[in-house]
This record gives structure tokens, C-alpha cells and sequence, in this order.
């Protein structure tokens, strides 16, 4: 939808229940660009997306774990028994209406959960002690 505001078009993005892959596209597209992680998204009725290395795979895809999101109303991290993305770990976040219902689910590839976050953040402090060194 488009509408005009002090001069310029304004665009927006509407989603239901029962969008389907070409309403949802926007919103998973933003999603994989801004993380390059593979990512899938569906509404409450229809099937969506699933998308890699920049590219649509699936325009008609569902997951074990989009599904028990739309049942919960619940992020949920796991790593699937079943699906494309069987034992792989992944993070999947309801989309809500303004009253809470879940309406759709997006999730991806959840690599934060692959790395011992406690050793990176130690390697960051040495990083950040060595160039505060530097300056010196």
C-alpha cells in the first residue's frame, strides 16, 4: 500500500494471518540482508519462505519450529529433529498483531548459539587492552 505525505510516497507493509509468501517477502528479504543467515518466515494459515545466500529456495515452506512458534506465541530456540534444518540451531520470534495474537513466524540459522560467547568476550577485552596500548 502507498500513500502520499507532504509530498512523498509513503509505503507501507500490511500482514495477516493469511498472507502468503508474496506479502511476506519484504519482511524476510530485510531480514536475510541485514544477517546473510539462511532465514524462513510464515503466516498463521499459509505457507512462506525460505531464503539462502541472497536467493528464495522455498516459496511454499513451513518448518517444524515456525509451527510450534505459531502455537506458542513463543521465541524459541532449538535446534529442529526434523526439516531442512534438522540439528541445526535456530531462533524463531512470532510476528504479532497490536493485541498479541501471533500472526506469523520468522526465524534463522542461529549461529550465536554454535560460539562460546564467554571465550569472545574475553579475546574482545585483550583487543580492546592492546589497542588502548597502542595509543599510548
Amino acid at each position: 500500500m502507498s500513500n502520499t505525505f507532504g509530498g512523498e510516497t509513503i509505503i507501507s507493509l500490511s500482514i495477516s494471518e493469511d498472507s502468503g509468501p508474496e506479502d511476506l517477502e519484504p519482511i524476510a528479504v530485510a531480514i536475510h540482508s541485514l544477517t546473510g543467515l539462511p532465514t524462513t518466515i510464515r503466516s498463521l494459515k499459509k505457507r512462506g519462505l525460505r531464503l539462502e545466500r541472497g536467493e528464495i529456495l522455498d516459496r511454499d515452506y513451513t518448518g517444524p519450529v515456525l509451527e510450534k512458534v505459531l502455537k506458542t506465541n513463543k521465541v524459541i530456540h532449538e535446534a529442529p529433529a526434523e526439516g531442512v534444518y534438522r540439528g541445526k540451531h535456530v531462533v524463531v520470534a512470532p510476528i504479532r498483531s497490536r493485541d498479541g495474537e501471533v500472526v506469523a513466524a520468522i526465524g534463522i540459522v542461529d549461529l550465536l548459539a554454535t560460539i562460546d560467547l564467554s571465550s569472545v568476550f574475553l579475546e574482545y577485552t585483550s583487543v580492546l587492552e592492546e589497542v588502548e596500548g597502542a595509543k599510548k
